[in-house]
């Protein structure tokens, strides 16, 4: 199934590193984030990425190129100036052509440990538009946002107030159908695809695959220095 990395941000909780360069280009061990996130995709068995970029995207098109040396192809779909957020963004890249009828979404600092294709195969399954994969997070690294039982994501919510419990988190990887998009955002539009995930689960049509093995992420010092940890 083909990917699509959301590496468009700003990345301000990272501004030391990136004044001058996109949060997917912060050094991870001596070498670019992004090279370890594509090397860990193609190990996957992932060949098509497609990289949505904005902030200082000219940089990850120079490091990257088309992909080739990685193991992968890569298509690039640019927002420029003007962020239009997570489901904008993929609006933009329906609105281009690129995008398959069924993708796996990735943020552009996460790194994971997850069997790709079990969360396809769950897809598949569960017979509904999109899944998220989820994590019983128990407040250790972040605030929960999800209720999730049988297969099923019965409530994701960002702002959900602290009375309710949430055990679980948002893994950082999803699978998204492209007609959610093209229906959901309009052209343009600046939009959150977390508002989408939301709706859905109110709806009864978002479906979870739940991880054991916990996450790492490059967005904050404090998960920077937890991944380098991990990778040493």
């Amino acid at each position: 199934m083909q990917c699509v990395i959301l590496a468009g941000g700003l990345g301000t909780r990272m501004r030391r590193w990136t004044e001058d360069a996109p949060k997917a280009l912060i050094p991870v061990l001596g070498r670019p984030f992004a090279e370890r996130q594509l090397e860990w995709l193609a190990a996957q068995g992932i060949t098509d990425v497609v990289y949505s970029i904005g902030y200082r995207g000219d940089m990850l098109r120079s490091v990257l190129g088309d992909g080739s040396s990685r193991g992968v192809r890569i298509q690039y779909v640019d927002e420029g100036g003007e962020l239009r957020g997570t489901a904008g963004a993929l609006r933009l890249a329906v609105d281009q052509g690129v995008l398959d009828s069924a993708f796996f979404v990735l943020y552009g600092d996460s790194f994971l440990s997850v069997e790709l294709a079990a969360v396809e195969r769950a897809f598949h399954d569960g017979g509904q538009s999109a899944l998220m994969t989820v994590f019983k997070n128990d407040g250790q690294w972040d605030r929960g946002n999800v209720i999730f039982v049988d297969g099923r994501v019965v409530l994701y919510d960002k702002g959900a107030p602290p009375s309710i419990d949430l055990q679980f988190i948002d893994y950082g990887l999803s699978v998204v159908s492209r007609s959610i998009i093209s229906a959901s955002v309009a052209t343009g539009a600046v939009a959150d695809l977390a508002d989408i995930f939301h709706r859905l689960s109110l709806e009864g049509r978002l479906a979870g695959f739940q991880v054991t093995d916990r996450f790492y992420e490059i967005g904050s010092e404090e998960g920077l220095r937890s991944l380098e940890a991990h990778l040493s």
